[in-house]
Order: C-alpha cells, then sequence, then structure tokens
C-alpha cells in the first residue's frame, strides 16, 4: 500500500514545472532567424546613415581637404556661414524658386485631383500620364528643359519670335534661370502630389458632395468648401515634403550650369544652397565648410517645415481659426467635462 503525503497532491507534484522549465527561453535564441532577416537593413543603415551623419557632424568643426589631416577649428566654420555673402544668396535664390514653384505645382495639383475624381473617361490614362514625369530622369528632362529655353535656338524664344515678340534670355538672366528651374520643378512633381490628392479626395464620403450638389453647390464651392478642409491632412503632408525637397533643390541647377565656369550660372542666378555646398565641397575641397552648410540647411528646412506645420494645421470653425489644442489643455477640457455634465 503507497502511502502519500495528504499536503502535497500526487497530481499536483506531477504537474508541476521545474525550476528549469520555468525559467524564459533567449529571445534571441528563439527568434534568431528574423533577427538575421531584419539585420542587413540596419547594417546597411549604420555604415551609410548613421555614421555619415555622425561624421559630418565632427567634419563641420574641422579644416579637412579630403587627403590630410584634420585640423580641429571649432565654430570658425559657422561664424564664417554667418558672413558668407554668397551663401545668404543661395538661400536667397533657393526660397525664391521654392516660392515660384511649389505654390502653383500644389494648386494645379488639387485641381487636377479634383477633376480626375469627378465622372470624367479614361481616368487611368490621365493618370498615368500625369505621373510619368516624375519617374522620367532628373537628367533627361533638365537637358530637354535646357534645349527648350535655350537662348538661341530654344523653342519658346522661337515661338516668341514667330509671335514678333523680343527674345528672353532666359539662360543667361538671374530670374529667368529661376522661372526655368521652377517650370521643370511644376512639370515633375505636379503629377505626383495630384495622385496623392486624389488618393485622399477618394476617402472622402460621397455622400458631402451629394448633399452640396442638391443645395446648389456648384463646383467651385465644392471644391473650396469640402474638398480643400477634407484634404488638410493630405495638403499638410505635400507642404511639408515640397518644402523638404525645395530647399534641398540640386540636379536641375546642376544639370543647366554644373559644365560652366560659374556653378550657378551668370550672377549665381541659379546657385541653391545643396548646390553651393557640393561647389564647396567637391570642387573647392573644402570638406568642413561643406559640412557645416549641409547642417545649416537642415536648420532651415526643420524652421521652414515647422511653420507650413503651423500655418496649415489651423482650422476654421464658424469663420474663425482655431489653432491646435495643447496636451495640457485638452486633459484639462476632458477633466472639466465630467463636472459640467454631473452639475447640468
Amino acid at each position: 500500500m503507497t502511502v502519500t503525503n495528504p499536503a502535497i497532491p500526487s497530481a499536483r507534484v506531477a504537474d508541476e514545472p521545474s525550476t528549469t522549465e520555468r525559467r524564459p527561453r533567449n529571445p534571441f535564441k528563439r527568434f534568431w532567424p528574423q533577427y538575421v532577416a531584419v539585420a542587413p537593413f540596419y547594417i546597411l543603415f549604420l555604415v551609410f546613415g548613421m555614421f555619415p551623419l555622425i561624421f559630418s557632424i565632427w567634419l563641420s568643426f574641422n579644416d579637412w581637404d579630403g587627403m590630410g589631416q584634420m585640423k580641429f577649428v571649432g565654430l570658425a566654420q559657422y561664424r564664417f556661414l554667418i558672413t558668407d555673402s554668397r551663401f545668404w544668396l543661395a538661400v536667397g535664390n533657393t526660397f525664391l524658386i521654392w516660392i515660384m514653384s511649389t505654390i502653383p505645382m500644389l494648386f494645379l495639383a488639387l485641381v487636377i485631383a479634383f477633376l480626375l475624381h469627378t465622372n470624367i473617361r479614361a481616368k487611368g490614362f490621365y493618370r498615368v500620364a500625369f505621373f510619368i514625369p516624375n519617374v522620367t530622369s532628373a537628367v533627361a528632362m533638365a537637358i530637354v528643359f535646357g534645349s527648350i529655353f535655350s537662348n538661341s535656338f530654344g523653342i519658346i524664344n522661337s515661338f516668341l519670335n514667330w509671335l514678333h515678340v523680343s527674345q528672353v534670355p532666359w539662360l543667361s538672366n538671374p530670374w529667368g534661370i529661376k522661372v526655368v528651374i521652377a517650370v521643370m520643378v511644376i512639370w515633375r512633381w505636379t503629377g505626383y502630389n495630384s495622385i496623392i490628392y486624389l488618393a485622399g479626395l477618394q476617402a472622402v464620403s460621397t455622400e458631402l458632395y451629394e448633399a452640396a450638389r442638391v443645395d446648389g453647390a456648384n463646383n467651385w464651392h465644392i471644391f473650396s468648401r469640402i474638398t480643400i478642409p477634407m484634404l488638410r491632412p493630405v495638403i499638410l503632408f505635400t507642404v511639408i515634403t515640397s518644402t523638404v525637397g525645395g530647399l534641398s533643390l540640386f540636379t536641375e541647377p546642376q544639370v543647366l550650369f554644373g559644365n560652366t565656369s560659374n556653378i550657378g550660372g551668370p550672377a549665381d542666378g541659379g546657385l541653391t544652397i545643396v548646390l553651393y555646398q557640393y561647389y564647396q565641397a567637391f570642387n573647392q575641397f573644402d570638406f568642413g565648410y561643406g559640412a557645416a552648410i549641409a547642417w545649416a540647411l537642415f536648420i532651415i528646412a526643420v524652421v521652414f517645415a515647422i511653420i507650413n506645420w503651423r500655418l496649415v494645421s489651423e482650422r476654421e470653425v464658424d469663420g474663425q481659426k482655431v489653432f491646435k489644442v495643447s496636451r495640457k489643455q485638452r486633459a484639462a477640457n476632458a477633466s472639466a467635462e465630467p463636472t459640467e455634465v454631473a452639475a447640468k
């Protein structure tokens, strides 16, 4: 006859796991295939992303030509940057080109998206046609536009000559250069932004449009009173991305004037911030100053993106602008609501 201890049930003793079984397994040993699968991305990011980023910060405080020994100069690069008149000329050119290109581009993209969202034939054809410029090679596009706006044999000047209008020196006048670069940006990115707006429009309920048409609203009222307010988050996204892209403009002026003696074109009319950074780093071999220009561009882009975000993110309620409420204010309002309901 087997005697068991009544205080410890035999079934519980048999089912109770040992201390070794209760120890959690090493997550790396358990999920090592997943870690190995994602490791190449992080390795490439550390080598080609994080390391150059950190190195550029250190490089901006040094004087280095890319071959010899680095010489630590502290804030000397940034002090010279503040007094560099050509850098501020590049900043002014970049902002002018951004204004001349981004505002018309986003407005045209919004109008095109609104028209594509209506009941028209061959929607797929128009979507592909408007998106093709974005996938076209930027170098080939710059060469074609350089031929179109050429001073001597360009199509635009030939057309003006046919109209008995004086020709315009597009590629030798500072303002003409800005117009050419702005037109190139508009031609390339309008279709891309229109596709983004079209995706946002498809998420808007059609009942709003039907109700507006029943009330007698025309296309302009629907566009200004329904489409634009409902697309405010999408517009905010396109404004910020267009701001970053406009401030980092490089390919168009580089292809147009990269092989000339003056990298920014006549009177530096096409000199942008990134083009000036490229000139200092890879033409003058002043990598320290080039890194300082890059970080100055980063600060300008962040500040400008925040300003655009503040301007676009405001809402209108009953004709009055209402700005975003802070987290503390939202928490205070949420805690006050139950008290108000109880009082009622």
